[in-house]
């Protein structure tokens, strides 16, 4: 028997799938992907409190795909359509269910038949967010495990939040990388935006290293590259970008973390009590701390806290 409260919502939800399919539901929210597991509800409640401090609604939205019947030809029966409609309907139930016990007054429903990628991308043209759990099943199983993960995380239009475990609640800090490229810049704007809606500290990252063909070519000789004068480039590089950021958002700590290391190993060590790690979509290559490639999938897969993963403004990639 469901409260008073829960009932509510669901007429509240019931009458928001009834609006006018012209209107994009998912423009200007934070838009969750939701499989029925624990870690999609995870997403979920951590949504809420980034509704609030955006002031946002929330859109829970699920991908369905009904399998399709073989004859013994081996030709493919599309599937009836009231089996669709059973499996959109019972999707609608499960999560006007979960909206309802949601502490936020502005949460839809999104149920569509197709891919969870082509789902997500498609809410990501117009979404605030997307927030993805590590690890589902069903219609999200695998997002970080296989290619749907790297399309969604490579070619969202949107910042792509997936949780990793939940924060401790006394976290602070934002970790984010930086190296100079576009993509880290992206990165920067977005953390301390996020920063500053939270009241948290900055963290950021910029870790470099000497390439290990230099070394490898005189193996008993001096590098041929002079490492403090590279440490020092390294340092101006790091203040001049960051200059900008504290100069906008004098309500931000900072803290700058120089480290001569591999950007993985940097951002997963400075990001111990940090609410979440913010990277970019790519980075400049792996000798001058690359962001993302192999370093999102391992930042992806190690990291205990929530990352966020924050795409090159369309508007500006068009000007590139």
């Amino acid at each position: 028997m469901i409260s008073d409260k829960n009932e509510a919502m669901s007429n509240q939800k019931n009458d928001s799938l009834a609006r006018d399919t012209s209107i994009d539901p998912f423009a200007g929210r934070i838009v969750v992907g939701m499989d029925g597991s624990e870690g999609s509800v995870k997403a979920a409640r951590w949504a809420v409190r980034e509704a609030r401090a955006r002031g946002r609604g929330i859109t829970l939205t699920h991908a369905i795909m009904p399998t399709t019947a073989s004859s013994a030809f081996g030709i493919s029966a599309p599937p009836r359509l009231d089996l669709i409609d059973d499996l959109r309907n019972g999707s609608i139930e499960h999560l006007t269910r979960i909206a309802a016990d949601l502490d936020c007054t502005d949460v839809d429903v999104v149920v569509e038949i197709g891919t969870p990628s082509a789902l997500l991308l498609t809410a990501s043209d117009t979404a605030d967010l997307l927030v993805i759990g590590s690890r589902g099943r069903g219609g999200f199983a695998a997002l970080l495990l296989g290619s749907v993960g790297s399309q969604v995380a490579s070619h969202s239009s949107c910042p792509v939040i997936v949780m990793r475990d939940d924060p401790r609640l006394d976290a602070q800090e934002i970790v984010v990388g930086l190296d100079g490229s576009s993509h880290s810049v992206a990165a920067l704007d977005f953390a301390f935006d996020e920063a500053s809606r939270h009241g948290f500290s900055i963290i950021a990252v910029h870790a470099w290293d000497v390439p290990s063909f230099d070394v490898i070519i005189t193996p008993d000789g001096p590098v041929p590259l002079p490492l403090e004068h590279s440490a020092d480039n390294e340092a101006r590089l790091t203040a001049k970008i960051l200059a900008g950021y504290t100069e906008q958002y004098p309500d931000v700590d900072v803290v700058e973390h120089l480290v001569r290391a591999s950007a993985v190993h940097a951002l997963l060590k400075a990001a111990t009590n940090a609410a979440m790690i913010v990277v970019g979509t790519r980075g400049r290559g792996a000798a001058l701390g690359a962001l993302l490639g192999s370093t999102s999938n391992a930042v992806l897969h190690k990291a205990k806290v929530p990352v966020a993963i924050v795409p090159v403004p369309p508007q500006e990639l068009e000007a590139a």
